[in-house]
């Protein structure tokens, strides 16, 4: 049976923090990027309205610092070997998230199969943000939607790692999800919780409960130490 595993970036496989946090204080505007996450917080901007402003923020940015970001970044533990299990089962993983293209993309690197992410200029930026290219939360839903169906795959051949508020569209829709190092609205919507630093670990655990969930719908044999 084939899967789709569909992954967060900001918060989830970056250890409390994000790509716009990591990515300002590198430039040395973390104050004015916090200050802009809370005016999104409030509601005083949307994600357009946030992408404009890290635009006007990060006009030093090149594609060399992204890249020493992207490796310098806290990336939680066992990422690697996760993708490359997904992979040698024969199954799918992506990365769907509200960051920019540039950043989020290099996880190509990291094994990660495909990656949805805002389309941003490319640093340094010298062409004008294009509003349509910054995705919402519920963009979530359509793109998972859009890559599952061209896999021939069902809602329930979807697992789906957050952590915030920008994940409760997707984690609303699918039945496997995980919520890590999570919020509390979004451990509240999701069927598997891990807190921790090792992704393996929660990987793992997913899957052999997953197992147990088929086992006792088909009436088979149930993995023994999992509950």
């Amino acid at each position: 049976m084939s899967r789709l595993h569909v992954f967060d970036l900001d918060g989830t496989l970056l250890r409390g923090t994000t790509a716009s946090l990591e990515i300002a204080r590198r430039l040395g505007c973390l104050p004015e990027l916090l200050r802009l996450e809370a005016a999104f917080a409030s509601g005083a901007v949307d994600t357009r309205g946030f992408a404009a402003g890290v635009c006007r923020l990060w006009r030093e940015l090149t594609p060399e610092l992204v890249g020493d970001v992207f490796a310098r970044s806290p990336w939680i533990g066992g990422l690697r070997e996760v993708l490359a299990d997904i992979r040698r089962r024969g199954e799918r993983s992506v990365v769907v998230t509200m960051s920019p293209d540039f950043f989020a993309g290099r996880l190509a690197g990291l094994g990660v199969d495909e990656v949805v992410a805002s389309r941003f200029p490319p640093p340094p930026f010298r062409t004008a943000l294009d509003p349509a290219g910054i995705l919402t939360p519920a963009d979530k839903v359509t793109a998972v939607d859009r890559m599952r169906t061209a896999l021939g795959l069902g809602r329930d051949h979807c697992v789906a790692y957050g952590d915030s508020a920008s994940d409760v569209p997707l984690f609303r829709e699918l039945r496997h999800t995980v919520a890590v190092n999570a919020d509390g609205v979004l451990r509240g919507l999701a069927r598997y919780r891990y807190d921790g630093d090792d992704l393996r670990v929660a990987y793992r655990s997913v899957r052999a409960r997953m197992a147990e969930d088929q086992g006792l719908r088909s009436g088979g044999p149930v993995p023994p130490g999992v509950g």
